[in-house]
């Protein structure tokens, strides 16, 4: 069994409020729950309204799909244009980890 997970830092285009911020981040988070079944939240940055960050996990039994889930996660993100990606943290767990 395969984890891997990834935590995208963004900042936001033309907000001016929490609420804006949150009209922006969950569309984002429920259609990575939806088209990529993952698990997918606001993990930083809540109290920032230009700033947001995103934590995902996906659990495999093949690490090239693990990637490749992660890959297309970090992708549907960056399209967004809404959205700048500031950066982009990669982790990955196999079996053989203690």
């Amino acid at each position: 069994m395969y984890v891997g997970t990834l935590s995208i830092d963004l900042l936001l285009g033309d907000v001016r409020s929490l609420k804006e911020k949150r009209s922006v981040v969950r569309p984002i988070v429920a259609e990575l729950q939806r088209k990529y079944a993952v698990s997918v939240a606001e993990v930083g940055e809540q109290d920032l309204y230009r700033r947001a960050r995103i934590g995902l996990a996906v659990v495999s039994g093949d690490a090239g799909h693990l990637t490749d889930v992660l890959d297309r996660c970090e992708r549907m993100v960056a399209a967004r244009p809404e959205v700048e990606l500031l950066s982009v943290r990669r982790q990955y767990h196999g079996d053989h980890d203690d």
